[in-house]
C-alpha cells in the first residue's frame, strides 16, 4: 500500500505484482511456526517461489531465472520483507550464495549447484562469520589444506543462516598462512553429507525458524574441483558476493518497515483517545509523517544502489561500492527506526503478540549488524567519498567563489 513504483520500468512493476502475490499466497501460520522455532527453514514458502519462478530473478534463463536487473530483483525483495527478515534471508540466499558460483563457478557447479537453488530442490547456505570474529572477515582462521587432490577443512563457522538444514555451503577458508587476509582466502563448495557437523542451534531473539546454526569441519575432505575461483582469490568473490547481501538487506528492512507502519496507520485512523482518533494528534501523524518520508527516501537510495549496480555490469558506469553501502546502512536504519515508531504509535497492545510489529522489531534489529554492521558500512562510504575526491574532476572549483579566495597565506593545514 504504502510502496512507490515512481522510479520502475513497467517490467519491474509487473515483478512487484508478481511478488505481492507470491506473499499472499504464504499461510501465516507458517509465520507463527518459524517464531516458536517450530520449523527449522521456509521450505514450503522456497518451494511455492520456485514453482512461481520468482528465486534468482537476475541469473540468466538458461539457469532457471529471468534474466532480470537488480532493480527488480531489489522490488521482489521489498515485497518478500513484508514477511520478515527470515523468509527474506530464505529469497535472497539464492542471489547471494549463487552470485559466487555464476560469476566465479565452474559450468558443471552451475548444473549442480546454481540450477537446483533457484529451482528450489536444494538449500544453500554460506559461512562467513566465525566464533572469533564477525566484521573482521579476513581475519579467518578456519583453514583448508592441500593434501594431492583434495582440500582438508578445519574450523568453525557461526550465524549461519540456514546452516541446520543446508544441502551445500559457500565456505571461506585460509589457505595460506603467510599472506594477509585479502590475499590468503579461497572460497569451496561444501556438501553438508563431506562431514560438516552442527554443533549449536542458536536460540535467537528475531529472525526465527532458519536453523541459524554453527557448523564445524574437522578434517572435512573437499575436492579441488569443488574450489569457486583461484586460489588465495577470495577476496574478490567476496567483495561481489557483498553487492547482493547488502541490496537484499537494505531492501528487506524496506519492506519489514512498510509492513510494521501499514499496520500503525491503520491502527491511528481506527482507536481513540480524548474523544478523537489518534491520527489527529501531532504528537501521532508527525511520526506517520517522518516515518513515511524517511521510508521512501531510503527507497529511492536502494533501487538508485540497485540501477548502479545494472549500470556497472554493463560497463557503462563506476564501482558502486559507496552506493550499495550507503542502502544497506540508511535502509536498515530507517527500518528500525520505523517499526520502533509503528510501535509507539501502537503503544502498549503493540508490546503484545496481537499485532505483528512485536515480531517485526525483533527481526528488525538484526538487519543493522548483519552482512556487514552500518559502522563498517560507513567506514566504506567515508573511503570510497575520500578516494573519488583523489579523482580527476570537471567540477566547478567553487573555493575560488570565496570573496578572499586568492588569500593562500591564510589556508594553513598544518
Amino acid at each position: 500500500m504504502l510502496e512507490n513504483n515512481a522510479l520502475l520500468t513497467e517490467e519491474e512493476i509487473k515483478i512487484r505484482e508478481e511478488a505481492k502475490e507470491l506473499v499472499n499466497a504464504v499461510d501465516p501460520e507458517l509465520l507463527r511456526k518459524m517464531d516458536r522455532d517450530e520449523v527449522d527453514y521456509p521450505l514450503e514458502f522456497l518451494e511455492e517461489a520456485a514453482k512461481r519462478k520468482m528465486l534468482g530473478l537476475r541469473f540468466p534463463e538458461e539457469y532457471g531465472g529471468r534474466g532480470l536487473s537488480w532493480t527488480a530483483e531489489s522490488v521482489a525483495v521489498e515485497e518478500v520483507g513484508v514477511l520478515g527478515n527470515g523468509i527474506g534471508c530464505s529469497f535472497a540466499m539464492v542471489s547471494i550464495v549463487g552470485e559466487a558460483i555464476y560469476r566465479f563457478g565452474q559450468e558443471w557447479q552451475k548444473e549442480e549447484f546454481l540450477k537446483p537453488i533457484i529451482k528450489g530442490k536444494k538449500v544453500s547456505a554460506e559461512g562467513l562469520t566465525e566464533p572469533r570474529g564477525g566484521s573482521d572477515f579476513f581475519g579467518t582462521t578456519t583453514r583448508a589444506e592441500k593434501k594431492g587432490n583434495v582440500w582438508v577443512l578445519n574450523g568453525a563457522k557461526r550465524f549461519i543462516a540456514g546452516g541446520k538444514v543446508a544441502d551445500f555451503y559457500l565456505i571461506y577458508a585460509r589457505t595460506d598462512p603467510n599472506a594477509p587476509g585479502h590475499k590468503a582466502l579461497t572460497a569451496f563448495l561444501v556438501e553438508r553429507d563431506m562431514g560438516v557437523e552442527i554443533e549449536e542451534i542458536y536460540n535467537l531473539l528475531g529472525f526465527r525458524g532458519m536453523g541459524t546454526a554453527r557448523i564445524v569441519f574437522k578434517d572435512v575432505e573437499v575436492p579441488d574441483e569443488y574450489r569457486v575461483g583461484e586460489v588465495n582469490g577470495a577476496r574478490e568473490i567476496f567483495n561481489r558476493m557483498m553487492i547482493p547481501e547488502r541490496l537484499t538487506s537494505a531492501a528487506g528492512a524496506l519492506g519489514t518497515a512498510r509492513a510494521a507502519l501499514e499496520v500503525a496507520v491503520k491502527y491511528s485512523n481506527k482507536r481513540k483517545a480524548f474523544g478523537r482518533k489518534i491520527r489527529e494528534f501531532q504528537g501521532v501523524n508527525f511520526m506517520v509523517a517522518e516515518a513515511i518520508t524517511k521510508l521512501d527516501a531510503a527507497r529511492a537510495l536502494t533501487y538508485n544502489a540497485a540501477r548502479a549496480v545494472d549500470l556497472y555490469d554493463a560497463g557503462k558506469g563506476p564501482d558502486p561500492r559507496r552506493l550499495v553501502s550507503e542502502a544497506k546502512y540508511f535502509a536498515t536504519d530507517v527500518g528500525w527506526d520505523v517499526v520502533n515508531k509503528a510501535m509507539q504509535i501502537l503503544g502498549g497492545i503493540g508490546y503484545t503478540q496481537v499485532y505483528p510489529v512485536e515480531r517485526m522489531l525483533r527481526d528488525m534489529r538484526l538487519s543493522p549488524i548483519w552482512t556487514g554492521s552500518n559502522e563498517i558500512m560507513k567506514m566504506l562510504i567515508q573511503h570510497e567519498t575520500y578516494k573519488m575526491m583523489g579523482l580527476p574532476s570537471k567540477d566547478r572549483d567553487v573555493e575560488k567563489d570565496a570573496m578572499d579566495w586568492y588569500k593562500e597565506w591564510e589556508k594553513v593545514y598544518e
